[in-house]
């Protein structure tokens, strides 16, 4: 088992919020989209009114790295994290992951993420269906291959990794065990593999993050394996622009995309607290202190 960096919660909110507030933190979204662009200034009034006090941004490809470097020099809550998503794999430069080590190294305080394997893109996607100039998404065996370096780069330079992981749970699996992880440990965002797989994963160093989208009715089984996570395991997560929940549990509409598809505020993050809350049975001051001391070992 990889060690598990180590930071007292105490010590976090110390930097995080001087006042000593209990913080929400958002363990995985793309506040760089495009899709958000326009509400940047509402979303930047509303996160800290709501004591959201931090959020990791995740760049997915090398063009969209530099946006997540310049909202965490405008916004304080904006911790970064760059890798290259598994549906981006394949339209990678040749010197991709230089240009990923040198920007890691300048930012030390930086995840590696978003990275990953997906098997439903490439059922979901025919060559013959694509936009023109829209490449097709890379193999399996590519993804793998650019998954571990991204990995290994985790390892080297000591940074915790935040991994996509859709319809691909056993190859992670056996690809987590054969290898060295991460010491401050892994991020399994918007874990949908089954309960079953959670105490294998959790003796590797990962971490959980729910999403909002698990409060849909439909989503029974990953609401039972959230029950099954370990409290000292578990993160909170919105996947903004992406992902939104239900429509009752919806407090900061966005107007949608120009394609029509539905825009996830970060803001949500406080009702997806409060619905993880209910769905544990906990206290939600409780919930919020066991997962701001968990975002701090493995993010601080």
């Amino acid at each position: 088992m990889p060690h598990v960096f180590s930071l007292s919660s105490a010590s976090f909110r110390a930097w995080l919020a001087p006042t000593g507030h209990p913080m929400l933190c958002d363990a995985h979204n793309h506040l760089q989209d495009d899709w958000l662009a326009p509400h940047l200034d509402a979303i930047a009034a509303e996160c800290p009114r709501l004591d959201i006090g931090a959020m990791i941004v995740n760049g997915t490809a090398e063009e969209n790295w530099p946006r997540v470097a310049a909202l965490a020099q405008r916004f304080p809550f904006v911790r970064p994290s760059y890798g290259l998503h598994p549906w981006d794999v394949g339209g990678r430069s040749p010197q991709w992951l230089d240009v990923l080590r040198a920007r890691l190294l300048a930012e030390p305080r930086t995840a590696v993420g978003e990275i990953g394997i997906d098997r439903w893109i490439l059922s979901r996607t025919r060559p013959g269906d694509l936009p023109p100039g829209q490449l097709p998404p890379a193999a399996l065996p590519e993804q793998i291959e650019v998954f571990l370096a991204q990995l290994a780069l985790a390892v080297e330079l000591d940074r915790p990794a935040s991994i996509h992981c859709l319809q691909a749970w056993g190859q992670l699996d056996e690809l987590l065990r054969s290898r060295p992880l991460p010491r401050r440990g892994v991020l399994l965002h918007a874990y949908g593999g089954p309960a079953e797989m959670i105490p294998g994963f959790a003796a590797l160093g990962a971490y959980f993050s729910f999403n909002g989208a698990f409060l849909a009715e439909r989503k029974t089984a990953h609401r039972f394996a959230f029950r099954a996570v370990p409290a000292d395991r578990l993160l909170v997560e919105t996947d903004a622009p992406a992902m939104s929940p239900p429509a009752d549990w919806i407090e900061y509409p966005l107007p949608p995309a120009p394609g029509g598809e539905a825009v996830n505020h970060p803001a949500n993050l406080a009702a997806t607290y409060r619905g993880l809350a209910r769905l544990r049975e906990v206290e939600l001051p409780a919930l919020t202190a066991q997962v701001e001391e968990n975002f701090a070992r493995l993010f601080g």
